[in-house]
C-alpha cells in the first residue's frame, strides 16, 4: 500500500460487527449442521427496492428508510453488507445512493468477492443528516454533529476515518443474519478504516472504490497491512515474523502456498520482508498498494471467514430423513460466478451414481431400478472444491455439507 493510505490502527476483539455472530443452520435435519465481475454483470442480479422502505422491525433509530438493493437469498444464510451514509442531507440522498452503489460494485469487482458475490445481500440505510459533510482534517478536534459521528483524525491520524460504532449499529438494525456495516462519509478527502465494528470510507474520494477493497480485507479476512510503515503486529494470516524455511518447518502461516504463482501480480508466494521487518506473502497486493489484488493466502483467509458464516447448501427437498415412495430429491447449493460451481456428489447405499454430472442438483430414484420394498439410503454431498483453499481440514468441516434420505419403499 502506498504511504499515506488508510489502514487499521486498532484491532477490535471481534474484528467486525456480526449482529448475529453465527449463522443458524438454514435447514432442519441437515447431517452435521454448522453454523463482480465488471459492473455490466451486476444489474440483472440487482433487485429493485421492494416497496422502498423495510418493515419497521428492520429500521434503526430515526426510522431511517432501509432498502434491499441486492438480495441473493435468505439472510439467515447470507452475509448482508449494510451501507449507511453520514453527512448527507435530505437533498443529498441521491448522491449517497450513487456513491454507495459505486462502493459495493467496486468490492464485487475484485476476487474472491467477484466469484462469491451471491454469498452477499446488499442493504442500504438512508440516514439523513441535519448538516452536510463531516468533521474533516482541516477541522481537527471539531465535535462531529452528524448522526454517525464520522470524523477524520481518529486516534491522531489524519487519514483514519472513524464512526460512532454504537450509533451506526443502531441505525443498521439487528438484521436477520450476519452482517458487516459499511459507513460512507460525505467527503472527498482520502481516508477510511477497517477491521473494527464499522468499515469506513470517504464516499466522494476518487479512490473510494480502491479504499473499500483494501479496508474490507481487514474486516472480512482479518488481514493486516503489508506496506512498509505498517505496525509490526504479525497476528494476521498474511503477515509473519518468520521466513519461508521456518514456515515450512513449523507448518505455519501460509506454508501450503509457498512456491505457488499468485494471481495478484506479486510473483511467487514466498516470504518477502517489508522495511518494518515483517514478512508478507508476495511482492505486492491490495493490502500493500491500492488497486492491487488479494494474494492467494489472503484469498483463502477471506473464503474461510465467509464459510464460517455461510453454509454451501441453501436447502433440500424433501426434508432429509425417511421418505415414502421414490420422490425426486433436490439440493440447492449456493451459486458461484465465473464458471465456478459447487460440486454435488450423489450416492445410493454408499455407491456413487456414475451417471450424475458433478454439479447436478437432483436425483430421480424412480429411474434407478430399485427393487420394490427395498430400503435405500441416498446421500448428496455439496462441496466447494475451489483451488483458492488448501486447508483440506477446513474444507471438510466448513465447505462441505451432506444430507441423507432413506427411501422406505
Amino acid at each position: 500500500m502506498t504511504p499515506g493510505s488508510p489502514g487499521r490502527l486498532i484491532r477490535s476483539l471481534a474484528a467486525l460487527v456480526l449482529l448475529a455472530t453465527a449463522v443458524a443452520p438454514a435447514l432442519a435435519g441437515l447431517a452435521d449442521p454448522e453454523p463482480l465481475g465488471s459492473l455490466g454483470l451486476l444489474p440483472d442480479r440487482a433487485l429493485p427496492p421492494r416497496g422502498g422502505v423495510a418493515p419497521a422491525r428492520l429500521r434503526g433509530i430515526g426510522a431511517a428508510p432501509t432498502v434491499d438493493i441486492r438480495r441473493t437469498g435468505d439472510p439467515a444464510n447470507r452475509i448482508t453488507l449494510v451501507l449507511l451514509g453520514d453527512g448527507y442531507t435530505a437533498a443529498q440522498q441521491d448522491l449517497f445512493h450513487q456513491q454507495a452503489d459505486q462502493a459495493w460494485r467496486a468490492l464485487m469487482d475484485i476476487e474472491p468477492f467477484r466469484s462469491y458475490r451471491d454469498f452477499f445481500n446488499i442493504r442500504r440505510v438512508d440516514v439523513v443528516s441535519p448538516t452536510s459533510g463531516i468533521a474533516e482534517t482541516d477541522g481537527r478536534g471539531a465535535r462531529p454533529a452528524t448522526p454517525l459521528g464520522m470524523h477524520f483524525w481518529c486516534e491522531g491520524t489524519a487519514r483514519l476515518l472513524c464512526a460512532d460504532e454504537a450509533a451506526t449499529a443502531r441505525y443498521a438494525g439487528p438484521g436477520e443474519g450476519p452482517q458487516y456495516l459499511i459507513a460512507l462519509a460525505n467527503s472527498v478527502e482520502y481516508g477510511g478504516a477497517g477491521g473494527t465494528g464499522v468499515t469506513t470510507l470517504a464516499g466522494g474520494s476518487p479512490d473510494a472504490g480502491r479504499i473499500i477493497q483494501h479496508e474490507i480485507g481487514h474486516t472480512v479476512g482479518d488481514l493486516g497491512d503489508e506496506y512498509d510503515s505498517a505496525p509490526t503486529d504479525t497476528d494476521y494470516p498474511n503477515l509473519s515474523g518468520e521466513g519461508a524455511d521456518a514456515m515450512r518447518r513449523d507448518h505455519a502461516k501460509w506454508w501450503r502456498w509457498l512456491g505457488a504463482q499468485s494471481p495478484d501480480g506479486g510473483g511467487e508466494v514466498g516470504a518477502y520482508r517489508s522495511a518494518n521487518g515483517v514478512y508478507r506473502p508476495t511482492e505486492d497486493s491490495v493490502m500493500r498498494t491500492l488497486g492491487g489484488s488479494y494474494n492467494l493466502p489472503s484469498r483463502e483467509a477471506i473464503l474461510e471467514q465467509l464459510y464460517r458464516r455461510v453454509s454451501p447448501l441453501d436447502g433440500v427437498d424433501p426434508r432429509p430423513g425417511q421418505v415414502s415412495g421414490r420422490p425426486r430429491l433436490t439440493v440447492r447449493p449456493l451459486t458461484l460466478e465465473g464458471g465456478r460451481r459447487l460440486q454435488v456428489q450423489w450416492k445410493v447405499d454408499g455407491h456413487p451414481v456414475a451417471s450424475q454430472a458433478p454439479d447436478q442438483t437432483w436425483l430421480d430414484p424412480a429411474a434407478l431400478g430399485l427393487p420394490a420394498g427395498h430400503r435405500t439410503t441416498v446421500t448428496a454431498t455439496v462441496r466447494d472444491t475451489t483451488d483458492w483453499v488448501r486447508d483440506e481440514a477446513f474444507r471438510d468441516q466448513h465447505m462441505t455439507r451432506t444430507v441423507s434420505w432413506t427411501l422406505a419403499g
